[in-house]
């Protein structure tokens, strides 16, 4: 089969092995696969990860389980063991022992096929679109938000990296009845976040030590430094992008202020498929461009430009 396939560089490989699903798991034909910060992260050397990346997809069950042939799926990245302290607790996605579809020790999605835990899989209602239902991971890492946190329609909230993930989750916790405002450095971002009925601001906008909660979404040292100058005392940060550089900042306010930082990671894929089926999120406006397999290359390069919101792989 066709592969994008990274070891060291970016190719496209035409004589990849097709995955042979093992028990539990399904044969996944890939529609649509989505790139994301994620994956030119991995480009760079994260997880050092070798093999076929991308972990945003909407695929077809053709082998494997047969209650499964058939279905219009997408799936969770987390492949637990189902054996270790944190399955034991029901939080698969802190396995000890997991491996992470495209990003760590598992083939991903930029490949014709693909093989996946049945365990993983959730089915696609008919009205959901493909390029709506690659969203779906990124958006339910959205939601973690509010698995994590208690925000309520009191609270004045601010959102840091009006990157693709952070408008998925503006969108997200404007659902709250919350004072949603979000920092925003190009024209188009701040018009998007107006016509979802939020307001687009600069830092310069904020007073300093005011908002309740702050998610940075920027993955950058400055974005959590940002987010120190912001925050109230006793209030919420939540860190939603893993970080490039390790950041810098004043921790003793932290501890002075008593302000509460919270990690969020992979989320609840049934509440993103459920926003999706209700209407309730806007994803396509995020789709900037789409490329075939064949011109895999050319679509990084695309995803890489400054400003650029979600490019998409067709296959």
């Amino acid at each position: 089969m066709k592969a994008l396939v990274y070891d060291k560089q970016l190719r496209i490989d035409h004589q990849v092995p097709m995955p042979t699903p093992q028990q539990g798991q399904a044969l996944l034909k890939i529609r649509k696969a989505g790139i994301c910060n994620t994956d030119k992260e991995i480009l760079r050397g994260y997880m050092g990860f070798r093999g076929i990346p991308g972990h945003e997809f909407v695929a077809d069950v053709v082998g494997g389980d047969p209650n499964w042939i058939g279905k219009r799926v997408v799936g969770e990245i987390n492949v637990a063991c189902g054996q270790c302290d944190m399955c034991y607790h029901e939080i698969p996605s802190q396995c000890r022992n997991r491996t992470t579809v495209g990003i760590d020790r598992h083939d991903g999605a930029f490949a014709e096929y693909m093989a996946l835990s049945t365990a993983n899989l959730y089915e696609v209602p008919d009205h959901i679109s493909d390029h709506a239902a690659v969203f779906v991971e990124p958006l339910a890492a959205a939601f973690q938000i509010l698995e994590a946190v208690s925000i309520s329609p009191r609270d004045e909230v601010v959102v840091i990296g009006a990157g693709k993930l952070g408008m998925l989750a503006a969108q997200v916790l404007k659902l709250t009845g919350a004072h949603v405002r979000v920092i925003t450095r190009r024209q188009r971002q701040a018009e998007l976040v107006a016509l979802w009925g939020m307001e687009p601001i600069t830092k310069e906008d904020l007073s300093p030590n005011r908002a309740d909660v702050i998610v940075d979404c920027t993955g950058t040292s400055s974005g959590f430094s940002d987010a120190l100058d912001l925050i109230r005392p006793r209030g919420t940060i939540v860190l939603k992008s893993t970080y490039t550089e390790i950041p810098r900042a004043n921790l003793t306010r932290i501890v002075v202020d008593e302000i509460k930082v919270v990690g969020s990671r992979c989320g609840p894929f049934a509440a993103a498929l459920r926003a999706l089926s209700l209407g309730l999120i806007d994803v396509e406006s995020l789709i900037d461009a789409e490329y075939t397999l064949p011109q895999a290359l050319n679509a990084f390069e695309h995803a890489s430009k400054t400003g650029v919101f979600k490019v998409l792989l067709n296959f």
